[in-house]
């Protein structure tokens, strides 16, 4: 009671009144005018377009993408040869599929296989033919995701390129926007 006793209530017109009243009624009033002005001056955007005199390209992959990297080559003799930026690779075995993309060192950038719990639960089987063409529309997805849009795919066993799931899984990757050739390397 005291504390009530000290806050005077503030002089209010006649229209702050009303509103106050339809405020507790669940009337809310605006104001036809806007609170904020735009400002009329223009800003100057000459200093964006100049175009600093150094430049340090950052982005490991840039060579590769202007197809002006280099392919290590390594021996004549050695098989499955090592000239590609990112390899493809498709490999059936008893029980499962699985593909992916690795580089020259044979390490393993993108995959997917029948044995992820998040594509297995979707097939009838881990090993068909429907199983290939899905793996391969999964891992063209990943490969755009991670920014890889040229692969090189050649079949390990040459043989394994007439069978169904394989060329299953090929037109699945070309449908999903991978292309399975390498831009040639330009050598000037």
């Amino acid at each position: 009671m005291a504390l009530r006793s000290c806050v005077r209530p503030l002089p209010l017109s006649a229209g702050a009144a009303a509103r106050l009243r339809g405020a507790r009624e669940g009337l809310r009033f605006t104001s036809a005018k806007p609170s904020f002005e735009v400002a009329s001056t223009e800003v100057d955007t000459r200093e964006n377009e100049v175009v600093a005199p150094d430049f340090t390209n950052r982005n490991p992959r840039n060579l590769e993408q202007l197809a002006l990297a280099r392919k290590e080559r390594g021996w004549e003799t050695s098989w499955p040869s090592r000239e590609f930026w990112r390899r493809l690779r498709f490999e059936r075995t008893q029980q499962y599929v699985e593909a992916f993309v690795e580089d020259p060192r044979g390490n393993v950038i993108v995959s997917a296989s029948t044995r992820e719990w998040a594509i297995k639960r979707h097939l009838y089987s881990p090993r068909g033919v429907v199983a290939c063409k899905n793996i391969g529309l999964v891992l063209a997805q990943r490969c755009l995701e991670a920014g890889i849009n040229f692969v090189e795919f050649k079949a390990v066993v040459p043989w394994e390129r007439r069978s169904d799931s394989f060329q299953g899984f090929e037109k699945a990757m070309t449908d999903g926007g991978v292309v399975l050739r390498e831009p040639r390397r330009i050598y000037q």
